[in-house]
């Protein structure tokens, strides 16, 4: 086949002869050749009859190896570089190229630069042909990648638990009571869909890139100043519009023996809900004995200083998911002060004791007790001062049901404790049509302070390039 066509709504049919497209590439420079490629481009998106002749496809590829050797910061040689990998995988995904280019051409660590570049988006530097192109490209890039939210389960005999790689989500944890009867003690959903379409916002996910508020979506780091999706008017919430919550991770590694775990793994790329710099992360579950979980959470930032604060967002009912609320169960929290907030649920600052106050679980009490006092219910950062130590972790939390004498004690090595009660939910129609209302569970969210990045005497939550951020929550269970 000597010509290649051209169809679209607009014009008619437009044959140009193979020979005249070769000589006016061969005349192009390069920033000149990427325009004239770019009408390739448009030829092959409209559906064409594309042209197989393999001089014009080796030409491209030529070009896209150079590009790739040249290491120039130049603007134009940017442009090239950039349109040149998207021309390649427009091509490549149509399989124009399956004759011709060898697998070794994609590899991971180029299509890690394309998704980079492409996210990034200079449009207005590519031009908007190109943001069609860039936008079919992402979507091809996901097909390829095989990843969908899935339910894994891990069992030891006694504990069964079910988390999802979206979000990393717990979707389900059964255990016995003092009889033996195991119950679901985790709010959620019997399937996926529902926590896609966000029926009930981060219920059992691990949330980020910085959990919690950040006033006003904004801060100010290394001189520069960024702007975060406010999706909480008038903060931005748990990592913004898209957190780690929504996304599908990884499974790097699923182990189904006497110690059952899996890994999930997340590559958060620079800009991303307005965070700088890529950031490497793996969350791990692993059951660690009988009615023992423990969760690792690990994140390096691989080229910009970042802030990083997650946090795992379980709705806990020890009574069972579908028992009601929450206020007869006991809590002890092991910390003497707390972060007070103003009206937008951010912390002033100020670092204030809980003696004496409705916010003081230094020694058991009741949920229900005091929550009079504190208007909607808890959604307050404790700080996590008192504790007993061990393996490097200091005891952040316990809970009990008198009804079923389930019991969980939380260990950390995080700083920081939002208790929330709670407060919003309302109406959730949930597992086996289990109806959660206000009340209905308790999260203990281990974290970096709230608006930390804001807050100067406040623990610092910004790792530095090269830096590896380690957050371990230990969940033991025990009947009392």
């Amino acid at each position: 086949m000597d010509s290649f066509q051209r169809r679209n709504n607009d014009d008619k049919d437009d044959v140009r002869p193979f020979s005249l497209m070769m000589g006016e590439l061969m005349k192009c420079s390069a920033l000149a050749t990427v325009k004239c490629l770019d009408r390739v481009v448009v030829m092959y998106d409209s559906d064409a009859t594309v042209i197989d002749n393999q001089p014009l496809l080796l030409f491209l590829e030529n070009q896209l190896l150079s590009s790739m050797e040249d290491d120039s910061d130049d603007d134009d040689a940017l442009e090239v570089k950039i349109k040149l990998y998207f021309i390649r995988l427009e091509i490549y995904q149509k399989n124009y190229f399956s004759q011709i280019v060898k697998p070794m051409m994609y590899s991971q660590e180029a299509n890690k630069q394309i998704v980079f570049m492409y996210i990034k988006g200079d449009w207005d530097k590519l031009g908007c042909g190109f943001k069609m192109v860039g936008l079919k490209l992402s979507s091809l890039m996901a097909d390829q990648s095989q990843k969908k939210p899935e339910i894994f389960e891990l069992n030891n005999g006694t504990m069964q638990v079910k988390v999802t790689n979206l979000g990393c989500t717990i979707t389900s944890l059964s255990l016995p009571d003092k009889n033996g009867k195991l119950s679901d003690v985790v709010l959620g959903f019997d399937s996926v869909e529902p926590y896609l379409n966000r029926v009930a916002p981060y219920f059992g996910a691990i949330v980020g890139r910085v959990a919690n508020r950040i006033k006003d979506g904004k801060f100010t780091l290394n001189g520069v100043d960024y702007s975060l999706p406010i999706n909480r008017p008038p903060n931005s919430l748990h990592g913004g519009h898209k957190g780690f919550d929504i996304v599908v991770w990884e499974v790097a590694e699923y182990k189904d023996c006497e110690k059952p775990s899996i890994t999930f793994k997340y590559h958060s790329h620079d800009g991303e809900e307005g965070y700088p710099g890529d950031l490497s992360v793996t969350a791990t579950y692993t059951l660690t004995s009988s009615m023992t979980m423990r969760l690792d959470m690990e994140a390096v930032a691989e080229n910009k200083a970042t802030p990083v604060s997650l946090a795992q967002h379980t709705y806990w009912n020890l009574a069972g998911h579908n028992s009601g609320n929450i206020l007869d169960q006991s809590v002890q929290i092991w910390g003497s002060h707390v972060t007070p907030v103003d009206q937008n649920i951010v912390p002033t600052g100020e670092i204030m004791p809980v003696k004496g106050t409705p916010f003081d679980f230094t020694a058991a009490k009741k949920v229900g007790a005091s929550i009079h006092e504190v208007g909607l219910g808890y959604d307050h950062n404790y700080v996590l001062d008192c504790g007993e130590e061990k393996a490097g972790l200091k005891h952040a939390a316990k809970v009990k049901d008198p009804s079923s004498s389930r019991v969980l004690d939380l260990w950390t090595n995080a700083p920081g404790m939002q208790f929330y009660t709670a407060n919003y939910v309302n109406g959730v129609v949930g597992k086996g049509g289990a109806v959660y209302g206000k009340h209905s569970g308790l999260c203990l969210e281990t974290q970096g302070f709230p608006n930390a990045i804001n807050q100067p005497n406040f623990p610092s939550v910004v790792i530095q390039p090269g830096e590896k951020y380690e957050h371990t929550m230990l969940f033991e269970f025990s009947i009392e």
